[in-house]
């Protein structure tokens, strides 16, 4: 008993030197190494809501996305956009859910992602494989529109921007089945990023 009770005391007053030792230190310790960001080097980097907020500004075309598409993109998703070395961009629609086990579901842009703006976030990000993040903003709106409009979700004139990607409909945005179990987070309304929540302040 007496060894347990003196192994706690001084496990207790090694606690309490190291939590004096700390109070005394400076706030902050710098390491020597690192910088703070400049604005330009921040505005490389994109995370859009599904609504389109935080998308940054520029525009693209279908046309102009078709002729970026064949110079950047062919290689690797075929000329049709069926896939080959990389993936299937179109196709699929009705295939995640069938009466048939043995047929395989097609995950595609068109047939499974909810939100056009992951589209963006996606190849902004990660396209083309062998120079990620080269591509300009209006590059990256051009071939979204080239994806849709070959997927049939947007017309062939469409332009896509900041305002325009966030309002299309995906063919599978209802396809997603709510996760039912109580939200233990607090209320938007007392959050920091109460601004950019999607569905607005709590009510």
């Amino acid at each position: 008993m007496f060894t347990i009770t003196n192994r706690v005391l001084r496990v207790g007053a090694l606690m309490l030197a190291c939590a004096c030792a700390q109070a005394a230190a400076p706030a902050q310790e710098p390491y020597g190494f690192g910088s703070a960001p400049s604005p330009a080097e921040l505005e490389r980097f994109v995370s859009p809501l599904p609504d389109g907020r935080g998308l940054p500004p520029g525009s693209g075309s279908v046309e102009q996305g078709k002729a970026l598409y064949a110079q950047q993109c062919v290689a690797c998703h075929g000329a049709n956009l069926e896939g080959g070395i990389a993936d299937k961009l179109i196709g699929g629609r009705g295939t995640l859910v069938n009466d048939t086990p043995a047929k395989a579901p097609v995950k595609t842009v068109e047939s499974y992602w909810p939100y056009a703006t992951t589209l963006f976030d996606y190849i902004k990000r990660a396209m083309p494989l062998t120079a990620p993040d080269s591509l300009t903003n209006d590059q990256v709106y051009a071939l979204c529109a080239y994806i849709l409009s070959q997927a049939k979700i947007v017309p062939d004139t469409a332009v896509m921007n900041a305002d325009t990607l966030g309002k299309v409909v995906m063919p599978n945005r209802d396809g997603f089945i709510a996760d039912p179990r109580p939200e233990k987070l607090p209320p938007v309304a007392s959050t920091p990023h109460r601004d950019v929540a999607i569905g607005g302040a709590a009510k």
